[in-house]
């Protein structure tokens, strides 16, 4: 209950006068006083938050009140186009995302070089992508940049442990992004892909048999690392991760037609396979830096919030998206059998649809028929609402960490929350 209060506190300090610790022009200050009418009219039902008819998304959104996050909500999404014009979450690590991008490149050279062009494939320049991870990470890691303990006497030591514990975190931050690579690259041969971040995939190029060898490669090379932070709870925590990836891609490959027809089932399968990689590896930064299991809870749910409205977005983009803007084939989901959210939505509205479901999607006029029923359907717009619910929970963690002056750790917080926005306004 501490954070819950610190964060309504914090809600109706923005009330009087500021959002994301930034002054209001008088602009902004008067659309937030237009806000007030309907605070009192959010804190009722929400038929948004209802899935298929009968669960609550709060059960699978652990933390604050549905009412707070409701307040949040409209604080959140009304000043973001405000965060974004102050931030760019990219570039505040920018010279940081560079050092690790050379320090990733020289970890997964391996002496079969077949093996090293195999494993240093994405991660090539030009084509490791924006490296949203990495980035997350580090800008956590100035976010929980706060006092815990009385400094050194000496100065010059107090700044060496600073300097060190930057490296350590920096390690988790290229750990996670080798098992985040690993994992696509064994997902390219399981989905039989021909294209990742727009260009041929791995196994097409060089195969299936290779593709899975770099994977594992690249995930004995992230445990090598881990192993050299001799901090058993991180690596307790992100062992965790690499088994719930291979359980969460076993959920997929494996459903009955009843699981495949349940909210509740797609929301634990999507933690598995994209949020707990998030979510753990910022809680273990937080263990790093020594903090309380309070901080360290909240650097998670910010974590699993953020993977989880980064993959309903996904899954919406992949109906409407394009090949080019993703970079892989649209309709890659629904035409691998695999049903998300957006279909899971439209069968809530149109019962029908689980027959289509349940004969599969093999034939392309069951696809075609989903489709169908999926346009006729709020499906699209439900699922980003429910990523919307969870960017705000994500930014509400970022809200009730402890409080600091730090100018730096201020901005790292405020980028993390524009990260939210991001993610959920993407169109790729």
């Amino acid at each position: 209950m501490m954070y819950v209060s610190r964060g309504l506190s914090r809600a109706s300090r923005r009330f009087r006068g500021k959002i994301f610790g930034e002054p209001l022009s008088h602009r902004q200050a008067t659309a937030c006083r237009n806000l007030l009418p309907c605070l009192d009219s959010s804190l009722g039902d929400d038929p948004s938050l209802k899935v298929l008819g009968c669960r609550h998304i709060s059960s699978w959104s652990w933390g604050l009140p549905a009412a707070l996050y409701s307040i949040r909500h409209h604080i959140h999404h009304h000043s973001a186009s405000i965060v974004e014009e102050q931030l760019d979450p990219f570039s505040l690590v920018a010279d940081e995302l560079s050092i690790l991008a050379n320090r990733l490149r020289a970890m997964v050279v391996a002496e079969v070089p077949k093996l090293a062009s195999a494993a240093e494939y994405f991660f090539r320049m030009g084509v490791e992508g924006k490296r949203f991870r990495p980035t997350v990470l580090l800008l956590m890691s100035t976010a929980l940049n706060v006092s815990i303990h009385k400094p050194p006497p000496d100065t010059i030591m107090g700044d060496t442990m600073t300097a060190e514990l930057r490296v350590r975190q920096q390690s988790i931050a290229e750990i996670t992004e080798m098992i985040h690579v690993a994992s696509l690259l064994h997902d390219d041969v399981l989905d039989d892909a021909d294209t990742r971040r727009g260009i041929s995939s791995l196994n097409f190029v060089m195969g299936n048999k290779l593709a899975v060898l770099a994977g594992d490669f690249l995930l004995s090379r992230a445990c090598v690392a881990l192993a050299s932070l001799k901090n058993t709870e991180v690596v307790s925590l992100l062992a965790t991760v690499i088994e719930q990836l291979v359980t969460g891609e076993t959920m997929q490959m494996t459903t009955s037609v009843d699981q495949r027809c349940s909210m509740e089932y797609y929301m634990q399968k999507t933690y598995y396979k994209t949020a707990s990689l998030i979510a753990n590896s910022c809680k273990a930064i937080a263990l790093l830096a020594g903090h309380t299991a309070e901080v360290a809870t909240l650097a998670y749910d910010y974590g699993r919030n953020l993977g989880l409205a980064f993959q309903l977005i996904d899954d919406v983009l992949d109906f409407t998206g394009t090949s080019a803007s993703l970079g892989k084939g649209s309709l890659s989901d629904i035409s691998h059998g695999i049903v998300t959210a957006p279909i899971l939505f439209a069968m809530d509205e149109f019962p029908e649809l689980r027959a289509v479901v349940e004969r599969g999607f093999e034939d392309p006029r069951n696809v075609n028929l989903a489709l169908e029923y999926l346009g006729k359907s709020r499906g699209i717009q439900r699922a980003r609402d429910l990523a919307k619910d969870h960017a705000n929970r994500a930014a509400a963690a970022i809200d009730s960490l402890p409080d600091s002056d730090d100018e730096e750790v201020r901005r790292s917080r405020r980028a993390l929350i524009a990260l939210t926005h991001i993610v959920i306004t993407r169109a790729k």
